[in-house]
């Protein structure tokens, strides 16, 4: 990558508040002026999302084998209505419309958004496996948890460079299916999901740099083992497409609310963002299947501003928030990543309405509100989400203010896979 001198830096930022905000660590909001087309969404390259539907449906019974907590073995999680958080939000002002937690906090398996990417792409590769072995598409999926494909399995490793909770969700599907796996992890995770992991046999690799770093090392790993497949969060059009199949998920939890998104009932989607591949895969399936009728925004924070930096600057992963002196630490473990992914947010540069930062101590005062109100926890990362209503309801160049037929649905990625003592300890910071 292009190591910037001082000058290019400077020239780069000099009349642009956004990149001089991003630069100071400051909360910042920055409209995407490119937002176009939605259609554009349509013909993203090996991407899917009837296919990964399809496969998601297929493993089924082999994901209610595994994981009974599951029920119908398909991973999913609530839309919730939340008035108390909608009313207490900004106290100075109304937010119109209905307002939503997508509780993907609570997803089964690994208690986050990532057991919609990671999970998937596991199951792919089983898949191709299998299908080379005799299982055919029409067969039941449950017989993959036999000796006969699990000894296949063990054969592989499953490698993953994750600052927590993708590599839990890769792991725990992993170790389930018997194949090995190693989560190589930033200076950023967790010690409770390094602990959680290795308690279901994953070899857990520990860095003292960053997420990009572990990405990296994780790569080089596999390269080196003829039988490991390696799942790249920055790069992986399968990763997209798992994480894009939630747009059709929602639509379906809508509808039967009676509720149906057109020009009179607009979405106003919220996500907390990393490198990005969550985030932009959900992107893509809203605007597969809502269109126009939807606008996203990622939130992210203060001190690792990765995507904002990426499509503010137009550089996109050409540029690291370390270029510009930004230490990358925050507590938003999750969306502590430098540099973003260069696949999404090549997409996201037609499809995302606009970005805002938060300061970290905020997602704990948030944190502590959403239980106190609603009775809901989530991780701190995952309230990132609850900070930036004060410039969607405004409205913009590329979107307009929400009114009271609009949708507000604000996407809760982690949480319920944390210890009681950490859930404790991230409750009171926030009462404080």
């Amino acid at each position: 990558m292009h190591k910037y001198t001082e000058e290019e830096l400077r020239e780069l930022i000099e009349g642009n508040p956004v990149l001089a905000g991003i630069k100071a660590c400051r909360e910042i909001w920055w409209e995407n002026p490119h937002c176009s087309d939605p259609a554009f969404a349509r013909d993203a390259e090996g991407v899917d999302v009837d296919e990964a539907e399809a496969r998601l449906l297929r493993f089924a019974p082999l994901i209610r084998k595994l994981f009974p907590e599951c029920g119908t073995g398909i991973i999913e999680s609530e839309l919730i209505h939340v008035p108390k958080l909608q009313e207490a939000l900004l106290p100075d002002t109304r937010i119109p419309g209905r307002m939503y937690i997508k509780m993907d906090a609570d997803l089964p398996i690994s208690g986050s958004v990532k057991a919609r990417g990671g999970i998937y792409e596991v199951l792919k590769f089983a898949e191709k496996l299998a299908l080379e072995n005799g299982l055919r598409p029409e067969d039941d999926y449950s017989v993959l948890a036999e000796k006969k494909y699990t000894d296949i399995f063990r054969q592989y490793t499953v490698e993953v460079g994750s600052t927590g909770n993708l590599g839990l969700s890769i792991g725990m599907i992993s170790s389930a299916l018997g194949f090995g796996c190693t989560v190589h992890m930033s200076a950023d995770a967790k010690q409770w999901k390094k602990d959680l992991l290795r308690s279901r046999g994953v070899n857990v690799m520990e860095y003292d740099s960053d997420y990009e770093e572990a990405v990296a090392q994780g790569r080089a790993a596999s390269e080196s083992n003829p039988n490991s497949y390696f799942i790249d969060d920055e790069n992986s059009p399968h990763l997209f497409e798992g994480y894009a199949v939630a747009g059709r998920r929602v639509k379906e939890q809508l509808n039967g609310m009676g509720i149906n998104a057109d020009p009179a009932h607009r979405i106003y989607l919220i996500i907390p963002c990393g490198v990005g591949g969550a985030p932009g895969g959900i992107t893509y399936g809203f605007r597969q299947e809502f269109g126009e009728n939807v606008y996203v925004f990622f939130a992210e924070p203060t001190h690792a501003p990765c995507m904002t930096l990426g499509l503010a600057s137009g550089l996109h992963n050409r540029i690291s928030v370390k270029d510009l002196g930004i230490d990358g630490m925050t507590e938003a473990d999750g969306l502590a990543v430098g540099r973003c992914s260069g696949l999404v947010s090549g997409q996201m540069g037609m499809l995302l309405n606009g970005c805002f930062t938060v300061a970290d101590d905020k997602l704990f005062r948030r944190l502590a509100q959403l239980k106190d109100l609603e009775g809901l926890f989530i991780e701190p990362s995952s309230c990132a989400g609850l900070e930036g209503l004060q410039y969607v309801i405004r409205g913009g160049k590329t979107f307009p203010a929400p009114d009271e037929n609009s949708i507000i649905i604000i996407w809760a990625t982690g949480g319920n896979m944390m210890p009681e003592e950490e859930k404790t300890r991230c409750y009171e910071r926030g009462v404080k």
